[in-house]
């Protein structure tokens, strides 16, 4: 197709579902909308809006095509935004995507990085969806586990995270303490909800504990961490948050084979920007303190 303005004049019409809330979004005549749509559908020999009253609804071609109209307008927009971080100064939108393991430390540093540079806008995204630095969603990325290998990605080893199993202070004035190993089929434990999880400390308690002492299972880091707090079990959480909350008693570890390896990963056409180059020594050197 060789008329992008068509496509996206339909994308609108779709969103909108109206002649003239397309016309407003994009500034132009509401004859102009009509003119792009009919040209489209004539070039396609499909219709793809059934008129009435009311507006325009896409038909089974119309979501066809306008589902790779979304795509491609999404990945417009990120490009923009890879570009924007082109620019020659440490300054403009800065974003970095982490576990929600680690946002409570690299909060801070986004906070003390902003103030040594205030001209920078930050961006910080953290949950289970990859964000994907070659589509700019994000310029900087701090992940766990196997080294990430997908191509035209700078992957450089931040740090080594250590976790503990641990219990509230709640959990154990209900439950006791235990005094090792051999007294945790007396207790209850949270895991993750995928009982194959590759964390390297839920193998561990899948090996060590009868799975129906996994009483609580949640999906998603945030929550494992959170029924652990709550008094739900025994849980782990990393070793920096256990030695800074005094409602958490250490339980066992951390243990050599718990530890999961960490990376910052950008992409190779923004690695070299003095932003990313700036916040990524600032990383490092807080990292640090983090081991």
């Amino acid at each position: 197709m060789d008329n992008w303005d068509e496509i996206r004049t339909a994308f609108h019409v779709a969103r909108m579902g109206t002649v003239s809330g397309a016309a407003d979004v994009l500034g132009v005549h509401h004859a102009t909308v009509i003119r792009h749509v009919d040209a489209l559908e004539a070039r396609l020999g499909v219709k793809l809006f059934q008129r009435h009253p009311r507006g325009y609804t896409a038909t089974e071609a119309g979501r066809d095509l306008l589902q790779v109209a979304q795509t491609t307008d999404d990945q417009f927009a990120q490009l923009v935004s890879r570009l924007r971080g082109q620019g020659d100064g440490v300054e403009g939108e800065l974003a970095v995507t982490t576990l929600d393991t680690l946002a409570d430390l690299v909060t801070p540093l986004l906070i003390d990085f902003q103030t040594e540079h205030p001209a920078v806008m930050v961006r910080l995204l953290t949950g289970t969806r990859l964000f994907r630095l070659e589509y700019g969603e994000a310029h900087v990325a701090i992940r766990a586990g196997a080294a990430p290998d997908q191509p035209d990605n700078v992957v450089q080893p931040l740090m080594q995270l250590q976790f503990v199993l641990v219990g509230t202070r709640g959990y154990i004035a209900r439950h006791g303490l235990p005094e090792g190993v051999e007294d945790f089929a007396k207790h209850r434990f949270v895991s993750s909800d995928d009982m194959e999880s590759r964390a390297p400390f839920y193998r561990w308690l899948r090996e060590t504990v009868p799975l129906d002492r996994i009483a609580f299972r949640a999906y998603g880091e945030r929550n494992q961490r959170d029924a652990v707090l709550s008094g739900a079990g025994l849980g782990f959480v990393p070793l920096h948050e256990a030695q800074a909350r005094d409602d958490l008693t250490i339980i066992h570890g951390p243990l050599p084979e718990w530890e999961v390896p960490v990376w910052v990963v950008t992409h190779v056409d923004l690695h070299r920007t003095p932003k990313v180059q700036a916040f990524l020594k600032a990383l490092k050197e807080r990292a640090k303190s983090w081991s």
